[in-house]
């Protein structure tokens, strides 16, 4: 007996070193992966805009330099691997990033790509290009970036003004692809060019946007999928019904609340179904002029929230509360719950916060009988207005009654640059867990804090812990950050979101990420079974 069971094993092994694995032998090539989205973006341009309903279908267009590991949960420096480039060097000084370039890579009008088109997507984002972009969303996250020269067609010289370890995260963003030399901006909104593994088709407002198999990707094997197609179906139940029914095989990713997750899975019990945190969260944005030109006042409206009724009510309790950086521990850059609660409008007295925001009210002349009436701005997607609803039920609290201003997509943005609102609620959405993205887009002197704010201050310990190799020195300058943030009442984070993502079982190879919604889909190993 003892005989026979070791020639067994033996035989198992055997197999197992000459034949393939069942993963390797399992995927599919082929088929049409179909996906629900939410809206009609202002175009299809990554680079110059700022939301997921672009950098979902479009970053499988394109590639990164690098890019972080597409089937790891969590973002971080430990998993970004090489795109674009095959290899990266710093110099000793922290102050040179070299990129080794792949040898052969074709854009999908077939010209090679070289180091001349990293240069110029810097260029572009550095607002040095003989033709720049509209907008610029993420100029700020290369103020750093001294030059980016290309020494030869195969290598990339990236020379900063300060060191900055933390520069590769940013790279590894989805909202970080080469953009190509040969094409002008304007085209890129419209028909983008990529290397990536898919090419774009078309963009129909309201309608479609479809992407295609690239046959000659510089990948061999890759992708799997024959192609993309998103339908837009801007009602969320509308596209619950159309999933459901059969008609698409995703759902559009973070986008299903927490309750709805239970209704599909109760009509569709084989779904796979994903609640996953987000580095998303809901928050207010007061336009500082009277009366929020004044740091109590805005501090008072911070005091009246109920942050655990957002997460209770949205999130049926599984969202998170936290500061400027995403919390722990799906962040990693969050403050800790205990620093957290001493901050103002976290204290879990709600009653007694609100207490305090009435006697600052009272004091400007506000009351009962003297409400402060105004206009609550917010974009018109189900995520935001259900927020919205349950914020001027609570503002009613400390006599401050809103009246609800829906704001299309396409609009929302450019009414906040131009600081068209008296109040808002808004999502911020960061690219990167890390404070070398958040802060200095959303927090520094002259970035999109859609408020003006500008502290020096501020500005000086932002600087500091970007070049800061230490980490655990770094995070304590981060976390002093978020205090200072939050003290002032800069863009108060309501609650951190938690959204659910549905897919059919023959979808595989399919990875949502945790720390952030917008780098994860670049769709290379996606495979239908069927």
């Amino acid at each position: 007996m003892n005989r026979v069971l070791y020639r067994l094993v033996g035989l198992a092994i055997l197999l197992a070193a000459v034949l393939p694995s069942a993963s390797a032998v399992a995927q599919k090539p082929g088929g049409i992966l179909r996906i629900t989205h939410r809206d009609s973006p202002a175009s299809m341009s990554i680079h110059e805009e700022g939301t997921i309903s672009v950098v979902l279908p479009m970053m499988g267009v394109f590639n990164n330099l690098v890019v972080f590991d597409q089937h790891a949960r969590q973002n971080s420096l430990d998993g970004i691997v090489p795109d674009l480039a095959t290899s990266w060097k710093w110099s000793d000084d922290g102050k040179t990033l070299t990129f080794a370039l792949q040898k052969g890579v074709a854009w999908h009008d077939g010209k090679p790509f070289t180091a001349a088109d990293v240069k110029c997507t810097f260029d572009l984002l550095a607002g040095k290009a003989p033709e720049n972009f509209k907008v610029n969303f993420r100029k700020g996250w290369y103020a750093n970036v001294e030059s980016v020269t290309a020494n030869g067609e195969l290598e990339a010289i990236f020379k900063l003004k300060a060191p900055q370890p933390a520069l590769l995260a940013l790279l590894a963003s989805g909202f970080t692809p080469i953009y190509p030399c040969h094409v002008p901006p304007a085209r890129m909104r419209q028909a983008p060019v990529g290397t990536g593994p898919f090419k774009f088709v078309e963009y129909k407002s309201n309608q479609t946007i479809k992407v295609t198999r690239n046959p000659n990707y510089w990948k061999p094997g890759r992708p799997y999928l024959d192609g993309i197609e998103y339908t837009i179906i801007a009602n969320r139940s509308t596209a619950i019904l159309s999933f459901v029914s059969g008609k698409h095989d995703v759902t559009f990713p973070y986008e299903i609340t927490v309750p709805l997750v239970g209704d599909i899975k109760a009509q569709m019990p084989s779904a796979i179904c994903d609640i996953s945190p987000m580095n998303v969260a809901a928050n207010l944005l007061m336009n500082p002029v009277p009366p929020f030109d004044d740091l109590e006042m805005r501090r008072a409206v911070a005091m009246s929230i109920d942050r655990k009724a957002f997460v209770d009510i949205l999130t049926q309790g599984k969202g998170d509360t936290g500061g400027a950086m995403q919390p722990l521990p799906e962040g990693r850059w969050g403050l800790p719950e205990a620093e957290l609660r001493a901050l103002p409008g976290y204290d879990p007295d709600v009653a007694k916060s609100r207490d305090k925001a009435r006697a600052v009210m009272a004091a400007h002349g506000y009351g009962q009988d003297k409400r402060l009436k105004l206009k609550l701005s917010t974009r018109n997607l189900p995520t935001y207005r259900d927020a919205s609803v349950i914020l001027i039920s609570q503002l009613k609290e400390i006599w401050i009654d809103a009246e609800l201003q829906l704001v299309e997509t396409a609009q929302w943005v450019p009414k906040l640059i131009r600081r068209d609102y008296q109040f808002g609620l808004s999502q911020v959405g960061n690219g990167v867990d890390d404070p070398d993205q958040n802060y200095p887009e959303n927090y520094a002197c002259g970035s999109r804090t859609y408020m003006d704010y500008c502290n020096k201050e501020i500005d000086a310990m932002i600087a500091a812990q970007s070049a800061e190799r230490d980490q655990d020195k770094r995070r304590k300058i981060a976390w002093e950050i978020d205090r200072k943030l939050t003290q002032e009442a800069v863009r108060p984070m309501i609650y951190y979101m938690r959204g659910g993502t549905c897919w059919r079982p023959e979808v595989k190879n399919m990875t949502i990420m945790v720390n952030s919604i917008f780098n994860g889909w670049r769709m290379e190993d996606v495979w239908l079974d069927r």
